[in-house]
């Protein structure tokens, strides 16, 4: 959690840069989605810590209440969604992919909005589901939000089917049918992103209604 006095406010799917500066001088940059719909000054984020990395291990290790960060932002107008659209939503997520679109899931319940939306997440394991409380007791105005998971390694208990990686199956099974002309939202790892929107093109959506973010490493 950052507060930025003075925040513009930003859109749901909007990212901002974090730059950290040693006392040497030395800095680095890196981009992280926002988690969470404005609020006021506060902004969320959530930070995937990265072993050998440079920023995440001491965004989350060393950090602390009151540390100074530098914030630019907020970045990126294309990949949003704002609670005046009304036609149906389909959010492919892989891994920390999430993020962004978590945040969308939750401007629409801070909205009340009666769109309805469809997140089909896609993960390792059971282990490794961002917000899996919150996804598993939706909470009030979340009438309306659809999940599905893809594992990709190792199920839960009682699963009956087999961990694979995402293919034409599921987002039929997961998404919405292209006459319904929903708008998709697909973000994580490149192969995954490519993957994901190769099928729903093949599945008859129209390539404007995908919207498509990625990311690879950085640093170290």
């Amino acid at each position: 959690m950052l507060d930025v006095t003075g925040w513009p406010g930003h859109s749901a799917g909007q990212h901002v840069d974090l730059r950290l500066t040693a006392a040497d001088g030395y800095s680095a940059q890196r981009s992280y989605s926002l988690a969470a719909p404005a609020d006021g000054d506060r902004l969320e984020l959530t930070v995937q810590r990265v072993p050998d990395g440079e920023v995440s291990p001491y965004l989350t290790e060393v950090y602390s209440l009151g540390d100074p960060v530098e914030v630019r932002g907020p970045l990126g107008g294309w990949f949003v969604w704002r609670p005046a659209e009304t036609e149906p939503v389909l959010l492919i997520a892989g891994g920390s992919g999430i993020v962004p679109l978590m945040a969308m899931v939750r401007a629409r319940r801070a909205a009340r909005s009666r769109t309805p939306f469809r997140l089909l997440y896609s993960v390792r394991s059971p282990a490794e589901v961002y917000y899996a409380r919150e996804l598993a007791q939706p909470t009030r105005g979340d009438d309306g939000l659809d999940v599905t998971y893809v594992y990709t390694r190792s199920t839960p208990q009682g699963w009956t089917g087999k961990p694979g990686r995402i293919g034409i199956a599921d987002i039929n099974r997961g998404g919405w049918p292209p006459e319904f002309e929903p708008s998709c939202f697909v973000c994580g790892p490149t192969g995954f992103v490519e993957t994901a929107a190769n099928i729903l093109v093949a599945l008859g959506h129209a390539p404007g209604r995908i919207k498509t973010e990625r990311f690879g490493p950085s640093g170290g």
